[in-house]
């Protein structure tokens, strides 16, 4: 199924069902029949990681309609403590490569953006107005920071599949802080919370929606429903991922939970984000 762009979801409202547009989301032939859709759900539903972009650029109407609508995302109090930068100099772009673990798709996509939780901002317009600005040590103040970046870059990657442009969310922007806070000349109160490539998919080479778990190990009814009780969805799960893999002729050992499992099981696998406490408390955060 194609990803998710304007073309992807004119597709699938001609040619295919909400149904069978969830069956691929979740890699599941039986899921439950559903007629309930929308040209946004669509899109959403296709949507898909790509790495391989054509050298196409991103063009600066395109860039500010997507900043536009990443600025129309939810704020905790209208404080708006986020930036991005956009990188497109190529020699910027491969040191972001280098140091988010050496991923070619972040120097080879024409445009990188680097989504930036901002608290120098509020920090100076409390200055201004004498009024202080201590509760900006405190973690709260660094989630609502994390947590408006991010809802601000979903928004942005919606937006930008709208435009028929794909890309992928850079969280190794993470595993070197101070140096990527010194390339870009971030200030105290900033840093790099992920990257995201921005561009037109290679049409060679290209991606595939994913599936994902099944609805019930996410969604809970009026409580939280036991963990020992998802297991079975989790089974479904490795089942759906090895159909995924045999489809994509990707040669991966182990199922989901096995590649999970390892991904949470000593401090080395995070791949240098282990000290990212000490990081960000280097790059002024606090976190009281």
């Amino acid at each position: 199924m194609p990803c998710g762009s304007v073309e992807a979801f004119s597709l699938t409202l001609n040619t295919m069902t909400a149904a069978s547009l969830l069956r691929a989301r979740y890699g599941q032939p039986e899921f439950p029949d559903s007629d309930v859709c929308s040209p946004l759900i669509a899109q959403l539903l296709t949507h898909c990681t790509v790495r391989h972009h054509l050298p196409e650029p991103v063009s600066d109407a395109q860039l500010t309609a997507i900043v536009a609508a990443a600025q129309s995302a939810a704020s905790s109090s209208n404080l708006q403590p986020w930036s991005v930068i956009a990188v497109r100099d190529p020699h910027t772009r491969a040191r972001l490569a280098e140091l988010a673990g050496d991923q070619a798709h972040v120097q080879q996509a024409p445009l990188v953006l680097v989504w930036l939780a901002d608290l120098a901002r509020l920090e100076s317009v409390g200055q201004a107005e004498g009024l202080g600005h201590a509760a900006l040590d405190y973690l709260e103040m660094a989630l609502v920071g994390v947590i408006d970046t991010a809802l601000a870059a979903q928004n942005a990657m919606a937006a930008a599949e709208s435009l028929g442009l794909s890309g992928c969310y850079i969280g190794g922007m993470r595993n070197h802080p101070e140096a990527v806070a010194q390339l870009l000349g971030l200030p105290p109160r900033v840093f790099a919370v992920f990257g995201m490539t921005l561009g037109k998919e290679d049409p060679a080479q290209q991606a595939s929606v994913k599936p994902r778990l099944p609805q019930p190990a996410v969604l809970h009814h009026e409580r939280y429903r036991p963990v020992a009780e998802q297991q079975a969805d989790v089974a479904t799960y490795n089942e759906a991922m090895a159909a995924f893999y045999a489809q994509q002729q990707m040669k991966v050992r182990g199922t989901w939970a096995v590649h999970s499992g390892k991904r949470v099981a000593t401090p080395e696998a995070l791949t240098g984000r282990d000290r990212l406490k000490e990081a960000l408390q280097a790059l002024g955060f606090p976190l009281k």
